[in-house]
């Protein structure tokens, strides 16, 4: 497969129109220079549908639609259950989270950690988030992205993985978080109506006469077992989606985790110019959550009919854009090449606003203030380019990792899920508890920290047959366990604590509510037609 001409004007007019608007949208002001505000916070100042768009944008990129399109090749229509319980899980971020966090004026995670708990585990938690970012989210990003970029358009995969990350680096350089943001709406639009013309055609090309509904029916005639949403234990992928816990389980531990906690996700929330704005774009996404699996998993159990013979299962989706004519084709690619731009650009602006000022502006801080009371501009200049000289690190870093880390990996989606669930029981216990709990401390905190890596690799190897989202709730209930225990034990000092959740509103809008409601009613009603 190859791109035709009419492709190729297709993916450049994207390419270069997505710089220009990221340029454009990062202009200063007359008389003004960035500060840190500016670049890494969108001088907080996102409206609504920003916030949506650039949540989903920083989340659906190579991993998710190469990677869960071959897990639905390989499992079936069941790795939904990541997207659709996402959504849920993003209501009770928008009630339960962004009040307290926005309430008490943070911009990094480590931050919060540090007025919270103390000063030792932000320095812990930014440099793990760090080289997670680092060499698991870019480096599979980019990746899985080149492994697309190959498939579809024969370009050397070596070419197009330092060409993916460069541009991703480029177009984000000069505005920092504002330029993500502003542009994800029109990633956003083109990633999902690309991948809905997949879906369709795909479709067409197993109904025939039939056409898009007749071809889902028949899909689900041929391949039923592709359409269990809760696997029983019999299944042999039980292990990567074991049962009920998708509802009640470790899923929830995963998902609290990555959409509440996770500074290049979390990022976009607390830049929105209110706490009603944030809360409406939080459930923008939401819905698009819903939509994510027609978008990216139904191509990948498509593939099972049109392309049965596949070597790896992440080759799915490609082998599905070859149905496409010239000129579609070029759309569709572009909408892949725009997932892995933004998602990778979110990756570096939040690498680069951790180690500048949870790292760097900590141990050589800027100026607090000039005579007029202002930030010091010098000092403010100094930090802006700091992050942006981390974003350039990180992305040649990634680069030359992301061949030894991920490339012998047959399903990169369920690769990184199980490698951060590592790590995710520790940090899901540590905010809830320092969210709800006063009496938490720091030696509890860095207890479940500890616990949550070392119980994770001996019961992976005591019980190798135990699936990883069951081992993340066991080692979430003992991390959980003994954090309680440390925090009751040692005696936290009188000053550690300046989170305070007095004075948060916790009430959301009529609005709100009614869109809450009507995202769990959609979700009850999928898991009850393909239980």
């Amino acid at each position: 497969m190859t791109l035709q001409t009419i492709d190729l004007v297709v993916v450049i007019g994207y390419a270069i129109g997505i710089f220009v608007l990221a340029q454009w949208v990062s202009r200063d002001k007359a008389g003004e220079t960035k500060d840190t505000s500016d670049y890494f916070l969108a001088s907080k100042a996102l409206p609504w549908w920003a916030v949506g768009a650039s949540l989903i944008a920083a989340n659906i990129s190579a991993e998710q639609i190469v990677g869960m399109a071959g897990s639905g090749y390989a499992i079936g229509l069941a790795i939904a259950s990541y997207e659709w319980m996402a959504g849920a899980t993003l209501l009770i971020v928008g009630k339960f989270f962004l009040p307290i966090f926005l309430h008490n004026r943070i911009y990094t995670m480590p931050q919060f950690l540090e007025q919270r708990y103390g000063g030792s585990i932000r320095t812990i938690m930014a440099v793990f988030w760090l080289a997670l970012y680092i060499f698991v989210n870019l480096t599979s990003i980019i990746w899985l992205g080149s492994i697309a970029v190959n498939q579809v358009a024969g370009i050397d995969q070596n070419i197009a993985l330092v060409g993916l990350g460069a541009f991703a680096v480029l177009y984000q350089l000069r505005g920092g978080l504002k330029a993500v943001a502003l542009t994800d709406i029109v990633q956003v639009t083109l990633l999902v109506l690309g991948g809905l013309m997949v879906s369709a055609l795909t479709l067409k090309a197993i109904g025939g006469a039939g056409g898009i509904v007749g071809g889902f029916t028949e899909l689900t005639r041929r391949v039923p077992d592709h359409f269990d949403m809760i696997l029983s234990p019999d299944n042999p992928h039980y292990k990567e989606l074991p049962g009920l816990a998708v509802l009640i389980g470790g899923m929830w531990i995963a998902n609290l985790s990555y959409w509440g906690f996770n500074q290049y996700i979390i990022q976009r929330a607390l830049a929105a110019k209110s706490l009603p704005e944030a809360q409406k774009g939080i459930v923008f996404a939401a819905f698009l959550k819903l939509l994510m699996p027609l978008v990216i998993v139904l191509p990948g159990i498509a593939a099972v009919v049109l392309a049965p013979d596949l070597a790896k299962p992440d080759q799915a989706y490609p082998a599905m854009l070859r149905l496409l004519p010239p000129g579609l084709l070029g759309l569709v690619f572009a909408a892949l090449i725009a997932a892995i731009i933004a998602s990778t650009a979110s990756k570096i602006n939040a690498i680069a606003t951790i180690f500048t000022l949870d790292l760097y502006a900590k141990r050589f801080p800027a100026p607090t203030a000039a005579e007029d009371g202002k930030a010091d501009p010098a000092g403010e200049r100094r930090l802006v380019l700091v992050g942006r000289i981390a974003a350039c690190v990180s992305i040649v870093i990634a680069m030359l990792t992301a061949r030894p880390l991920i490339g012998q990996s047959d399903q990169a989606f369920q690769f990184i899920q199980e490698f951060s669930g590592f790590f995710t029981p520790g940090i899901t216990v540590i905010f809830l508890l320092g969210l709800f709990w006063k009496r938490a401390n720091e030696a509890g905190a860095i207890g479940a920290a500890v616990a949550s890596v070392v119980l994770s690799y001996v019961l992976r190897a005591a019980l190798p047959d135990l699936p990883f989202l069951n081992r993340m709730s066991l080692v979430f209930a003992l991390s959980l366990a003994l954090a309680i225990a440390l925090s009751l034990l040692v005696r936290s000092r009188a000053d550690a604590n300046r989170v305070t959740v007095q004075g948060v509103d916790f009430r959301t809008t009529t609005g709100f509510n009614a869109a809450s409601l009507g995202l769990v009613l959609i979700l009850v009603a999928l898991y009850a037609t393909w239980w």
